[in-house]
């Protein structure tokens, strides 16, 4: 019979990296306002982290070394040094971004185990930070490749809410097979025709020589532009687009084409049951949803009474106060959603579990007889999942927007 003893040994560890008693390596960690030195053990570091294995390995041990760690922010270091002594590791009062910051670096030194748990911990239990913080996490996800994990989630996230990373600022500068992987995707919530004009889009800014106006296009213009689209034509599909999509948003381009694909593609839609010779790809699958634009989210029926207190963390918050009411609801994504205060002066984004939805229509002076001001009391009511599967895309993407020109900090 085995009998585990890790706990003391890992207290055991722990006490050894306080003390520092025989240590052969000193770490200097540069953050924004000092530096901080951690008197650290070789032998343990290059047995736990394959990335300090391979800096050990290239040094001479004659003396105490010192390694410097400038692109590290102190508060991941501490956590990831005592990772590395005790095998323990407490997220419970982190800061979700540093916790980000934590599988990032975690990443860069190696440490698989950690790197694994991590990724699982946001995506189970911080997903809502993901989304709202989307630009910087689908960075990182292209920066390292092994993150599969995150990178799922940002696929099933994209696929979903297109317009996150299609209307941002960062979609031209997109890497080639990260589009790619985009377009292979069978769940992507958007038209074909819209896919088309996404992948046009992305190829002309591939080109900025190209005239603004396609109608001053030279043969070259369209060759260059079939080139730098030559891996991503193939997973448009094309016969999934409708005959007005087709006049419109494929004609202007159709040099860039393959001959006998433009003839089919024109066949299917003048003598649909004649068979043609080009490789028909599957239907997208788009289950049917509600979704709101501009102009509906403003007339939303949708109100709440809020439960608790909420003291706004970010300019896009909303403050809520006990007892007030927040009119014109939308989901925004992942438990956070967009609202306005019920005299119209105060809109924002607020954490759903802060309040509970009622139903305000045909109210008015159903309640004088319990209300001493005369004021309607609404009644609470289920929520039906219908309103979950509200995008309210205008809205709602536009708090993605602003993630590409700074980054939230939601905790």
């Amino acid at each position: 019979m085995s009998i585990q003893f890790y706990d003391n040994l890992s207290n055991d560890l722990t006490q050894l990296l306080e003390s520092g008693v025989n240590y052969d390596v000193s770490i200097e960690v540069e953050d924004t306002l000092f530096t901080k030195i951690y008197k650290v053990h070789s032998i343990i570091l290059q047995t736990r982290s394959p990335y300090f294995k391979k800096k050990f390995n290239e040094i001479t041990f004659t003396s105490i070394q010192v390694l410097k760690l400038p692109n590290i922010y102190f508060k991941v270091f501490e956590i990831i040094i005592k990772y590395i002594y005790s095998g323990k590791i407490y997220l419970e009062k982190i800061e979700n971004s540093v916790i980000f910051d934590l599988l990032i670096t975690s990443n860069e030194l190696e440490l698989d185990e950690l790197v694994q748990y991590l990724q699982n911990y946001l995506v189970k239990n911080k997903d809502y930070w993901l989304r709202l913080n989307f630009a910087r996490v689908y960075k990182t996800n292209y920066q390292f490749k092994n993150l599969k994990v995150i990178q799922e989630f940002c696929n099933e996230t994209i696929a979903k809410y297109p317009n996150i990373i299609f209307e941002a600022e960062s979609f031209c500068p997109l890497p080639e097979d990260t589009l790619i992987a985009i377009l292979k995707r069978d769940d992507l919530q958007l038209s074909e025709g819209e896919i088309w004009e996404y992948v046009i889009q992305w190829g002309k800014a591939k080109n900025p020589t190209l005239p603004i106006n396609i109608e001053n296009w030279t043969s070259d213009n369209f060759l260059s532009l079939k080139t730098t689209l030559k891996q991503c034509l193939p997973h448009i599909r094309y016969f999934n687009i409708s005959g007005e999509d087709v006049l419109e948003k494929l004609f202007p381009y159709q040099k860039i084409l393959e001959p006998k694909l433009w003839l089919d593609i024109n066949t299917k839609i003048m003598a649909p049951n004649k068979p043609i010779s080009s490789r028909i790809l599957p239907s997208r699958i788009l289950p049917s949803r509600m979704i709101l634009t501009s102009s509906e989210g403003k007339s939303s029926n949708h109100w709440a009474r809020v439960l608790h207190n909420y003291n706004a963390a970010n300019g896009d918050e909303l403050s809520l106060n006990e007892g007030e009411l927040i009119r014109d609801i939308i989901e925004v994504i992942g438990g956070w959603w967009k609202g306005t205060s019920e005299d119209g002066t105060r809109t924002g984004l607020f954490p759903i579990n802060f309040v509970e939805f009622i139903d305000r229509q045909n109210l008015t002076g159903r309640y004088n007889e319990n209300n001493n001001n005369g004021d309607p009391t609404p009644e609470k009511y289920e929520v039906e999942r219908q309103v979950q599967a509200m995008q309210g895309y205008h809205q709602a993407i536009s708090s993605f927007y602003d993630g590409f020109h700074y980054e939230y900090t939601y905790y």
